[in-house]
């Protein structure tokens, strides 16, 4: 165990220490923040000029309805000729010109919108919603209903769906969608540390090995153990930056988020939290959904308690996953010939992040399940699940199977490693291995 702690301790030291590694850890959670408001900025700064679109209408009531906006501007063109004004529209420099047909409203197709430069999603968008709207209304004037708009404004309805969740001691509210972003988010995370702090552990033996490293120091450390201190002291290093942004996230939903929170806001927050009666306040027009989500949110014990969890779910997925890739490094010379080998690593891993969108749509799906089980994709389906609130039993198995073949992994991986930091000069085959684990 000495020998392995002398492990443990170099390979923690040598990457933790390191500025980049400092720097990564402490911007991250800023760098996620800035990230969850980045589609809000991008819609305020990134908007152009308006587009100036004429309108030649035939119809004669579609170009006097239209409403211009901040992203388009529509200029009527009475009696106009087509080919004329698409050559005015050209010179004048205008994004386009709107051609209206006289049946527009029994012919809809009968409508075609000529541009100066590229189109987008959002002009063709904005024309056509108005004008199905107007042409909808001209329609329903055929019924001759009186006060037909004032009808449709009376009958119009805006449901907000309060969830709750049916406990055996009481309903508690819930919302599906933090739930879902939650999920995606934390099976993100672990996805991101299994391939990447797992390659790491690959190319520093890798790297040991080409430069004969690893020869001179199983002169003294088994190979075993030398494989276990590289393991672990990438995982403490992993852990490490998991413990430190869980700190600064619980710390941001304690003291941060309740000083930017708009009072009526928090008043609701405040409530929810200490058990008012959800049912009364979603009767009064407060909108449940996002009040519960955001009481998740600054609940600092659910966030520790889903923090300890990603901990638990990333040191074993690191663990199984890390003794496959230091088998597969102590196999090979150089890290182009590890592709081949590595392969049936990345599958499982790639996988469980497709179920894991699958998450969103039923977290309890058989799929869904029987891959939060199985040690290879738990890790990431797991956490992906969690947040919906499942049974503790499932977590605790999924928790009891993963470590348990993390431990059977390390016993195969062990058995390759040991023979694999001998063999130089040939690139070993999946026959090989196995003959390997035989020895």
């Amino acid at each position: 165990m000495r020998n392995i702690g002398l492990i443990i301790m170099r390979e923690f030291k040598e990457r933790v220490y390191k500025k980049s590694f400092i720097i990564t850890t402490l911007l991250m959670p800023l760098l996620l923040a800035l990230l969850s408001v980045a589609p809000t900025l991008i819609m305020i700064y990134g908007k152009g000029e308006a587009k100036s679109i004429s309108v030649i209408d035939n119809s004669g009531i579609i170009a006097d309805r239209l409403e211009s906006d901040e992203d388009v501007e529509f200029v009527t063109i009475p009696n106009g000729d087509l080919q004329e004004e698409l050559k005015k529209s050209l010179e004048s420099g205008n994004f386009g010109l709107l051609y209206i047909g006289e049946d527009i409203v029994e012919n809809p197709n009968n409508i075609q919108l000529y541009t100066n430069s590229s189109s987008s999603m959002l002009i063709e968008e904005t024309i056509t919603s108005q004008i199905e709207d107007i042409i909808e209304t001209e329609r329903l004037k055929a019924y001759n209903i009186e006060n037909l708009k004032a009808i449709l404004e009376e009958i119009s309805v805006d449901i907000n769906l309060s969830t709750f969740r049916n406990d055996d001691e009481e309903s508690t509210a819930s919302s599906s969608a933090m739930s879902s972003l939650v999920g995606i988010v934390l099976g993100f995370v672990l996805y991101f540390f299994l391939v990447i702090y797992g390659s790491i552990v690959m190319q520093s033996i890798i790297e040991e090995k080409s430069s004969r490293i690893l020869e001179v120091l199983v002169s003294t450390v088994r190979p075993f153990d030398m494989m276990m201190g590289k393991i672990l002291g990438v995982a403490s290093v992993a852990a490490t930056q998991i413990i430190i942004w869980g700190v600064l996230i619980v710390a941001m939903s304690a003291f941060m988020l309740p000083a930017i929170m708009p009072d009526e806001m928090m008043a609701n927050i405040e409530a929810v939290q200490s058990g008012a009666d959800v049912t009364a306040m979603a009767a009064s027009g407060v909108d449940i959904e996002v009040v519960t989500a955001m009481a998740s949110v600054m609940d600092t014990g659910y966030i520790a308690k889903i923090v300890g969890l990603l901990l638990v779910f990333m040191v074993g997925g690191f663990l199984l996953y890390a003794a496959m890739y230091a088998a597969v490094g102590a196999s090979v010379d150089e890290a182009q010939d590890a592709q081949q080998l590595t392969t049936p690593i990345t599958i499982p891993i790639i996988l469980a992040f497709i179920i894991l969108t699958m998450v969103m749509n039923d977290p309890n799906s058989p799929l869904v399940v029987w891959c939060s089980m199985i040690p290879f994709t738990s890790p990431i389906v797991m956490m992906g699940r969690i947040p919906s609130g499942i049974p503790t039993w499932e977590i605790v198995l999924s928790i009891i199977l993963l470590y348990l073949t993390f431990i059977f992994m390390v016993w195969v991986a062990g058995k390759i490693y040991r023979v694999g930091i001998f063999m130089h000069g040939k690139k070993p085959s999946f026959k090989d291995l196995y003959k390997w684990m035989k020895y």
